[in-house]
């Protein structure tokens, strides 16, 4: 009786965390894809990748703030999932994080700072989308509103815009 109790509890832990994984499976983007995770993840939709469409980015978690950057006039609201949201759906772990621009900039940027600050991947600017044109479709905006000390070189070499890639290095 013991074998088989630990036999049924065995097969229901795995067939739970069978249905776990695929439950958390990052769904293939429906229109086109805006951003590209690679490197070190484990929710890829795109061959060894990870890609988002605007919907997907705009489904998860995130935030709306105002604030004023240095390449923006007076106080501009920015919109867009949290950067750790993104990574999280991704499956994504490790150290740093080098985020490229359609231009081929790269600025490569601490695992950390997408814990621990509230940076958002801005899809939105005043409400509307975001265009090539004015440094969309994506923006990494660090939360300069809610702690000024950000608001320096460092931070803004990290701010990289025209974002189409992120690559997760452990």
């Amino acid at each position: 009786m013991k074998i088989l109790f630990k036999a049924l509890l065995f097969a229901g832990a795995a067939a739970l965390s069978m249905s776990a994984s695929s439950a958390m499976a990052l769904d293939k983007p429906a229109g086109d894809p805006i951003l590209s995770i690679t490197g070190h993840i484990t929710q890829a939709n795109a061959g060894d990748a990870a890609a988002f469409d605007l919907a997907m980015l705009e489904k998860l978690d995130g935030r709306k703030a105002a604030m004023e950057t240095p390449w923006t006039t007076g106080k501009t609201e920015f919109a867009g999932p949290y950067l750790r949201a993104v990574l999280a759906a991704a499956g994504a772990s490790g150290k740093k994080l080098i985020v490229k621009a359609l231009n081929d900039y790269a600025s490569e940027i601490p695992f950390e700072d997408a814990e621990k600050l509230d940076t958002i991947l801005a899809v939105r600017m005043n409400g509307e989308e975001m265009s090539i044109r004015d440094k969309g479709p994506i923006f990494l905006i660090y939360p300069f509103d809610k702690d000024h000390s950000l608001y320096n070189e460092k931070y803004f070499s990290r701010s990289v815009w025209q974002i189409k890639e992120i690559e997760v290095v452990e």
